[in-house]
């Protein structure tokens, strides 16, 4: 009928360079808009080739091994609904991030997106040229507008298209995760909602890619701003949109609304889902930790067994001369109840033989940090050892606290291929754990209750690398730590507006001193997932040899 239109949003997990295995993907999802009676089937940006690919894009064999498969998927669903697909396209000399509506046996138009995001984890402008202002694509009795992404965040291309004819909008991207992101794309979608009064769909991909988790979240705006559908944050989801002629424009019929995870289960589950699809879509099967009955390690742990199933994790417990016994005792007891695989593998031998092979050399020099590091190192080499051997993907612990002021220790305990808590503070570790053990969800593998004991949560934090260790021995209790990193890296706050929040000036100068000094041991640590928009890594970049100091 002329006064409806079936849409088909399909909000999936692509692999970042799987050509073909996307594109199996994109027929399974057209092939049910077809069986619905679709009239467009639509998917995320690039999703044909994976989001975020950075400079992978900028390789002409890859960017046309994309192109190429386009125009066959193009013949393949000619009989049926419309296709529209993000991948990259090299056209009159420039690479575009663009989107391909397929009709007919071919490539029908083409969009290219305008705003190419430069800040966070982006860097477009180094890949992509910007494309120009575009007319709507007529599709069977709609004329459809596609804002890519970025493009929706400003109102010139959405009003473009407005004042060109758009009966609707339908904006593909491929946004992650952090803490602020959801709202803050609810409230640029209301905005070009208000300023176009055009029904906006606004489809997202899901899954892990590196240290970003697409967290899905798709929705469809009518005019007035009500929410006509809501998918799933996390999850994979196909939904059908039905669209209908007012007489006065074009309205979304309601569909489903899915709760959205918030807060600590929002963090929890993008932790889950980025260690998951980043050990399968490396192609491992399995996971190793060293468990040391601290509450780093015991929360990723949990996340491990969540993600991957207990079968599948191992956790090691390297105990030396100074791990007491009621670490020995937590580290059993998170193991067995989260129901994974526990090893014991002291160290003190390999210690003794090091130390001895190092004595003509030390001579009479006191014991320092350095003995203490050859532990860390001597666990690093054996967790590695067991990873090379067994085929298992290693698993850093360590928390954003430690990372900040480099506590930690290279080729040490920072040794592993993933961090799934490398960008949770110390006092948000204590948070998901308490969460956790009070929580269980249809997506965790691992067993419901409390799987990280009391006793893990209240100990003072220790490495436990000489007798009676302490955190606190050297750095302000977490709370402090954490409040004064917080100023410094998440809001870039100077020493005196820290002082003015009501913290001691020496101990912000000490934290800055050791903030700064530990950036070459960040830049070699593994990646894990992102949180914040002041993740360590492509959030927040700093040189590694840098004299400043904050003067105020």
């Amino acid at each position: 009928m002329a006064d409806r239109f079936l849409l088909t949003l399909a909000q999936l997990n692509p692999t970042m360079g799987d050509l073909a295995g996307n594109a199996d993907k994109l027929r399974r999802a057209w092939q049910q808009g077809r069986a619905a009676g679709a009239d467009l089937v639509a998917l995320p940006e690039l999703f044909l080739t994976g989001y975020n690919g950075q400079d992978l894009n900028r390789k002409p064999v890859f960017y046309r091994a994309a192109m190429d498969l386009i125009e066959t998927l193009a013949q393949e669903c000619a009989e049926g609904p419309a296709l529209a697909i993000g991948a990259p396209l090299f056209a009159h000399g420039s690479l575009f991030n663009a989107y391909y509506i397929c009709q007919e046996g071919r490539v029908r138009f083409w969009r290219c997106k305008r705003h190419l995001p430069n800040d966070t984890v982006f860097d477009e402008l180094r890949v992509f040229a910007a494309g120009p202002l575009a007319e709507p694509c007529a599709i069977k009795n709609l004329r459809v507008g596609f804002p890519i992404c970025e493009d929706a965040w400003f109102p010139d291309v959405a009003q473009s298209l407005a004042k060109a004819g758009a009966d609707v909008l339908v904006v593909p991207n491929g946004s992650p995760y952090d803490r602020t992101k959801y709202d803050l794309r609810l409230r640029h979608m209301e905005a070009r909602l208000h300023e176009t009064g055009l029904p906006l769909m606004y489809l997202n991909m899901v899954g892990g890619q590196d240290d970003q988790v697409f967290d899905g979240g798709s929705f469809v705006l009518n005019p007035g701003g009500e929410v006509a559908l809501q998918l799933p944050r996390f999850d994979e989801a196909i939904a059908h949109v039905s669209l209908e002629n007012t007489g006065t424009g074009w309205r979304a019929r309601h569909g489903v609304k899915a709760a959205l995870p918030v807060g600590a289960e929002a963090d929890y589950r993008a932790c889950v889902e980025g260690l998951r699809d980043y050990v399968g879509k490396s192609g491992f099967t399995k996971a190793l930790l060293g468990l040391s009955g601290g509450i780093d390690s015991a929360l990723v742990a949990a996340i491990a067994v969540d993600a991957l199933g207990a079968a599948a994790v191992r956790a090691v417990m390297l105990p030396s001369s100074y791990t007491s016994e009621q670490s020995l005792e937590d580290a059993a007891a998170v193991a067995q109840r989260l129901g994974c695989r526990y090893q014991r593998l002291a160290i003190t031998q390999a210690q003794r033989a090091v130390l001895d092979t190092l004595a003509p050399l030390f001579g009479d020099m006191p014991p320092d940090t350095t003995e203490e590091n050859i532990q860390s190192r001597l666990r690093g080499v054996l967790l590695m050892a067991l990873s090379n051997k067994f085929g298992e993907m290693l698993l850093s612990t360590g928390n954003k606290s430690e990372s900040a002021v480099g506590y930690a220790t290279l080729y040490g305990d920072m040794c592993g291929g993933y961090n799934p808590i490398k960008d949770l503070y110390k006092t948000a570790v204590v948070r998901l754990c308490h969460w956790r053990n009070a929580h269980h969800c249809p997506w965790m593998r691992g067993p419901a209750g409390p799987v990280i004991a009391e006793s893990v949560i209240r100990k003072p934090p220790s490495a436990e690398l000489r007798p009676n260790q302490t955190d606190q021995d050297s750095l302000p209790a977490y709370e402090t730590l954490d409040a004064i990193l917080h100023l410094l890296v998440e809001e870039d706050k100077s020493v005196a507006d820290c002082a003015a929040a009501g913290h001691d000036r020496k101990t912000i100068r000490r934290i800055e001193q050791l903030l700064y000094g530990g950036e070459f041991k960040r830049f070699q640590s593994a990646p894990g997932v992102r949180l914040s928009d002041r993740a360590f890594w492509l959030d927040r970049r700093y040189p590694i040899v840098n004299r400043f100091r904050d003067p105020s």
